[in-house]
């Protein structure tokens, strides 16, 4: 439940603590009192967007602290070990926000959290019900959650069925998406490109090959002179170095006779004629192979050229050109397998509906079961709350598969006898409207997790004897849950079990909101300013203590 609620300059409240029990806490007050700025706050400490025009005239921060004291904690402490945060210690959680003119700091049992964290424990914590959120109830799909809710359907094999069929539905909604001329064009500047590198050849020690010989043959002649001199300079004509060699060696052979050690240099001094021998065998064999033709140099040029456009136009390096058209060739065939590809997704598509209709059967028949039943529970909650001869009727229609099921859901309503059941959306009453919200809530509050509900005027547009039905019943839902009431009707108020009354002053040309508990003497005197006005007389207050003993029982 929620405990104390504390409040320092928001608009018009200037530094209020509230203290709230458990069962029905009703909040009253004249119009523009500042009851609504309690809900305010309390949306304020659930996460609701805030900025600095909330803040009182004059100030430089405004303030709000929620505490709250929960026999149940697990739901409040699987959102806060999911924010990183310890667990509720004893079930006190303590929720503060400051909002100045430039920040806005939000703690959790004194640790900061987001906006967002905050959103996450006000759906476990509170459900809010403001003057307006009755129009909610006209919503299809807020009539399908609180179907399901009551029935607490498991939709989670459905869900399951639902995404993969969604997935190959975007799948083929993205493959018939696109314009097929475009398509064609892609095809075709893909194809061309892949033709050209795969017909290319390219390999990277070619082209450094293919480089080398170039160079070669563009220096041929110049090449062939320098080998022949080279040659010639070791083995032809008079003074060569091959004749210098032959003449040592004979000159070392008569010296081996007259020293022994000769020997050692007569051999290296072979050794060095075999060298030069060898090197003059493999430059003319070198010299000899170059083919300068005019054939051979055509090609080469040719083959460089092709090398050179193709990484101009598709990489810088020739790995970079052959991995480009790898993954192009790869696209060309994704998108030319395109046709096949559609086929098999729609086969695909077939049988995941099969299970998805299986499933979404499964489903209809579970809500089919629970629905008589949420009727007939509405329906006696209409008849406390002044529909005698009313009944309410869930109609339950197949449709194409939703993210919920493949069923349309709509509330029926028939406020009187003789009257053909309509659509509840076709009601233009707002008082009845209000009191179906406030039978259905009665419904779902017996097996509602959340601890504390609060109704903003939920009996707006309603009075007399409906008006204390209205209240008995927000005291019957109080046995469940804690329940925050604000309300404009003397018969409500007289039903809490806590009352709480807001009033405003001014003092030195300022106005200022205060709140008051009150008590036996108290209670009375403001139930008969609600029947009366501020002109309560002995009849109003003696009406009014008449309310609240006949409300006693409750």
């Amino acid at each position: 439940m929620l405990r104390t609620l504390k409040i320092k300059n928001l608009a018009l409240v200037d530094d209020v603590q509230v203290g709230f029990s458990e069962g029905l806490n009703v909040i009253t007050g004249e119009t523009g009192a500042g009851k609504s700025l309690m809900i305010g706050a309390l949306r304020l400490l659930l996460g609701e967007r805030a900025d600095k025009s909330l803040i009182r005239t004059g100030e430089t921060s405004c303030s709000v602290h929620a505490e709250f004291g929960l026999e149940d904690c697990r739901a409040v402490d699987a959102i806060l070990e999911d924010v990183g945060l310890e667990p509720c210690d004893g079930g006190l959680l303590i929720i503060r926000r400051v909002i100045t003119g430039t920040s806005n700091r939000t703690t959790v049992n004194d640790e900061s959290v987001t906006l967002n964290a905050l959103k996450r424990l006000g759906e476990v914590l509170v459900d809010m019900h403001g003057p307006y959120d009755h129009q909610s109830l006209l919503d299809q799909h807020v009539q399908l959650e609180i179907l399901d809710a009551f029935g607490q359907i498991d939709h989670s094999e459905y869900q399951e069925h639902y995404r993969k069929y969604r997935d190959v539905q975007k799948q083929i909604e993205a493959l018939n998406s696109d314009n097929e001329e475009d398509l064609q064009r892609q095809i075709e500047f893909l194809d061309y490109r892949v033709n050209e590198i795969e017909s290319a050849n390219l390999n990277p020690e070619e082209e450094a090959e293919v480089e080398e010989e170039h160079s070669k043959i563009a220096n041929a002649q110049h090449v062939i002179e320098l080998a022949n001199g080279t040659v010639q300079a070791l083995t032809e004509g008079e003074g060569c170095a091959f004749e210098g060699l032959v003449s040592a060696q004979q000159a070392l052979n008569q010296l081996i006779k007259l020293m022994p050690e000769a020997q050692d240099w007569h051999d290296e001094l072979e050794s060095a004629v075999t060298s030069v021998q060898e090197v003059v065998r493999s430059i003319e064999q070198s010299a000899g192979d170059i083919d300068a033709s005019a054939e051979r140099m055509e090609w080469l040029d040719d083959r460089l050229t092709t090398y050179q456009t193709l990484k101009r136009k598709y990489g810088t390096t020739v790995e970079e050109v052959l991995e480009n058209g790898a993954q192009w060739a790869e696209q060309l065939k994704e998108l030319r397998g395109r046709d096949k590809k559609r086929e098999k997704l729609e086969n695909q598509l077939t049988l995941i509906f099969q299970d998805l209709d299986q499933t979404g059967a499964k489903l209809r028949a579970a809500r089919e079961n629970v629905a008589d039943h949420l009727s007939e529970c509405i329906t006696r909650e209409l008849v406390d709350i002044g529909f005698e001869h009313g009944f309410f009727d869930v109609q339950i229609t197949p449709c194409d598969p939703t993210p919920t099921g493949m069923d349309t859901i709509d509330f029926g309503f028939a406020p009187n006898a003789g009257e053909d059941m309509r659509p509840l959306r076709m009601i233009a009453s707002s008082g009845e409207i209000s009191r179906v919200m406030l039978a259905t809530k009665a419904v779902l509050a017996k097996q509602d997790q959340i601890p504390v509900l609060v109704f903003d005027e939920i009996d707006a547009n309603i009075g007399g004897e409906i008006g204390g039905a209205v209240g008995r019943k927000l005291a019957e839902v109080a046995r469940h849950h804690q329940l925050l009431c604000i309300t404009h009707l003397p018969q409500v108020a007289a039903c809490g079990n806590r009352h709480l009354a807001v009033s405003k002053k001014v003092e030195d040309g300022r106005t200022f909101t205060e709140v008051e508990l009150l008590d036996d003497e108290t209670r009375p005197e403001e139930l008969a300013r609600m029947l009366g006005g501020k002109d309560s007389t002995n009849v109003t207050l003696q009406h009014a203590r008449e309310m609240l003993e006949q409300t006693s029982f409750l």
